[in-house]
């Protein structure tokens, strides 16, 4: 417990009730954006910026290569339900032995250079967009320029 035995008076009295509301205030503040600051670490975009690297997306270690198991799962069912949906059995399943083989070469880097690449496909066409000029014909040092 706190030693309250230095007030003699009401206005003491009064001071360290003040006193001890900012007190509680302060540390009823701290205690709150500390509690936001622990569960921020735990959001979806925290999550994704400290394990969504390509250094260990999936990789643990390079004998287990997650990544490069499930694309050599799923690169195969994808390319035969989307681009050879109405081939016939043989060609489904040169595709299935072939996509299987590429997936499992490909890694988090792999993974994480492609969609940069294709990320970066479509950034530049909007930028291109954005840098277009219209000259009509006004010269810089005109006076309706």
């Amino acid at each position: 417990m706190k030693n309250y035995r230095n007030i003699r008076s009401l206005d003491d009295l009064q001071a360290k009730k003040i006193e001890l509301k900012v007190e509680y205030i302060l540390k009823q503040n701290m205690l709150k954006a500390d509690t936001s600051n622990f569960f921020r670490q735990f959001t979806l975009g925290a999550l994704i910026k400290k394990y969504a690297k390509p250094g260990n997306l999936f990789k643990v270690d390079d004998k287990l290569n997650l990544s490069g198991t499930a694309m050599s799962l799923l690169l195969p069912m994808f390319m035969n339900k989307t681009l050879f949906r109405s081939a016939g059995f043989l060609t489904k399943a040169a595709v299935g032995l072939i996509s299987g083989k590429v997936g499992k070469s490909l890694d988090a880097e792999h993974i994480s250079a492609i969609f940069n690449s294709v990320k970066g496909f479509f950034t530049k066409r909007t930028e291109k967009k954005a840098k277009k000029f219209v000259d009509y014909g006004i010269p810089p040092d005109s006076e309706t320029y």
